[in-house]
Formats: C-alpha cells, sequence, structure tokens
C-alpha cells in the first residue's frame, strides 16, 4: 500500500505521521504553522528545519495537511505551495475544523469542537461540515480556548481584578513585570501563542475560586455564543485539544449546566484522521 502523510497543525505545534494503512510508521511533532501569520517561506523554512530527516527520504502517495489559518483558498495555496516545495508530491490542504471533526468523528455525523490555543466549532455529515459558527479569533472570540483564558487572566492581573495572591504567584512563575508581559502580547508574531502559553498557570490554581470561575465561565461562554447556534440536542457533542483535556472535569460541569451531554473528549485528532484516510484510494 502506497504511504501517505498526514499532518494536523494548530497555531502552537503541528502533528505529522507517516502513514501506511491505517498504521503508523513514523511519527514526529514541529512547532504550528499557520498561514494567516506567517509567509510561504517561513512556512517551509519550518518544515524543512524541525521535521526529521525520515520525512523527505522518498516520495510520498499523497499529504493531508489540515491546519490553522487554512480557512481560506488564498491560505490554503500558500500552505499547499511551502508543502510541495518540500515532499514533491500531491497535497491537500484542509481546515483544522475539518480535520477536528474527522479526528473526531471519522466517518459519522455530529458537532465537533476544538479548545486549543483558539475554539472552533461545526456540524459534521461524516464526510465535509454542513454549519459552522465564526470562531473570530482570540480578539472578537475564540471563547474558551487557551488564548481566551490567557487573555482573561492576564487582563485581570493588569487591572487589578484577580486576587493579590494569584498576581504574585503568576510573576514568580513567569519571572516577568507587567511591562514585559504587555510587550510580550502585543509584539509577538503570533500572540494568541503566547497568551495561550500563559493560560496553563490557571490549571495549577483551580483551587482557587477566581482560576475555576474564570475557567468555567469561559466555557459557559463558548456554549453561549457557539453551541447554542446548532441543535445540539440532537447530535453528539465531541471535543479535541489540549484544553478541553485539560480542564475536561469543568467542561463537563459547564456542559451539564447548559444542558447538553459530552460524548467525547480527545487530545489529538491523528488516530481518526489515520482511519478516515485508511479507505481512501
Amino acid at each position: 500500500m502506497p504511504l501517505n502523510i498526514i499532518a494536523e497543525s494548530s497555531s502552537t505545534r503541528t502533528e505529522w505521521a507517516i502513514v501506511d494503512g491505517r498504521t503508523i510508521v513514523e511519527h514526529a511533532f514541529t512547532t504550528g504553522l499557520n498561514p494567516f501569520f506567517q509567509t510561504r517561506r517561513e512556512i517551509s523554512h519550518s518544515i524543512r528545519l524541525e521535521l526529521p530527516e525520515v520525512f523527505f527520504r522518498r516520495r510520498w502517495n499523497h499529504v493531508y495537511f489540515y491546519g490553522a489559518g487554512c480557512a481560506t483558498q488564498e491560505k490554503c495555496k500558500i500552505m499547499e505551495s511551502s508543502l510541495v516545495a518540500q515532499f514533491k508530491t500531491p497535497v491537500t490542504v484542509e481546515s483544522d475544523l475539518l480535520g477536528a471533526a474527522r479526528g473526531l468523528l471519522v466517518r459519522e455525523s455530529g458537532l465537533a469542537c476544538i479548545l486549543g490555543t483558539g475554539s472552533n466549532s461545526c456540524l459534521y455529515n461524516g464526510h465535509e461540515i454542513t454549519k459552522t459558527v465564526a470562531p473570530l479569533g482570540f480578539i472578537l472570540g475564540d471563547e474558551g480556548s487557551g488564548a481566551y483564558l490567557g487573555k482573561t487572566l492576564i487582563a485581570d492581573m493588569l487591572k487589578g481584578i484577580a486576587p493579590t495572591e494569584i498576581t504574585q504567584a503568576f510573576y514568580e512563575k513567569f519571572m516577568v513585570t507587567p511591562n514585559v508581559l504587555m510587550d510580550d502580547v502585543y509584539t509577538n508574531v503570533l500572540p494568541s501563542r503566547a497568551l495561550s502559553k500563559y493560560s496553563v498557570f490557571l490549571a495549577e490554581h483551580l483551587d482557587n475560586a477566581y482560576c475555576y470561575q474564570l475557567v468555567y465561565s469561559a466555557f459557559m461562554r463558548f456554549f453561549s455564543r457557539n453551541i447554542a447556534a446548532y441543535a445540539y440536542r440532537e447530535q453528539p457533542l465531541c471535543f479535541v485539544g489540549s484544553v478541553c483535556v485539560m480542564y475536561k472535569d469543568i467542561l463537563l460541569r459547564a456542559a451539564r449546566d447548559f444542558g447538553v451531554e459530552v460524548s467525547k473528549i480527545i487530545r489529538y485528532s491523528m488516530p481518526g484522521l489515520v482511519e478516515y484516510h485508511a479507505d481512501e484510494p
């Protein structure tokens, strides 16, 4: 059977697999690739320098890439050009949301959600997305994501809303000052990644009522501003991403309070994507 490469990328990390049918032959992680923030040259440079040499030793049958920022034809073309230049083989580029849906549900229908660096949701028919709610990015949307959690925490600290002990513990952990923090967010090429990096602090302090409530409120906003747009009681609801796994118990509580049952919570889409593409010619 011909070998394929399947890649799934968030703004933070990219997972790569060389696949023989349903078997992963080689596996690797690199930094996130996003054509919304990176040029074709920057993407190609990252792929070539970070992927193990085994990924370049032969011509593959096909490269399937699912990525953040690959929501328009223009951005998909940037990513496709970078991948073709590196692998010299046919390439298909799709959105990370479709990758999440196929990874979560394979060929079943349902509601698929991403809660990682960013957040997103869609209704999936077992092959394609049939409905979605605009995620709007970390400035206008991305409710419940790592970037949203980080943004809320940092804003509360800088405005003096967060408890003093939380603010002090944060500055001690990351060894930053308010000015350094502001500079890291506003001058960063990938600000959502920076915000998400800081959000992991919350997971270490969930025994503090403020931190717990911040995460719970963010998930409730995700449900009310995204899931409410779907017939969510008629479809299985599934989640993938670092944030939904890290705060699984709080997410399940928020779901119950919203009146919906969660069918699946997983960290990575790759096993489902391997299953989905195993039946393709």
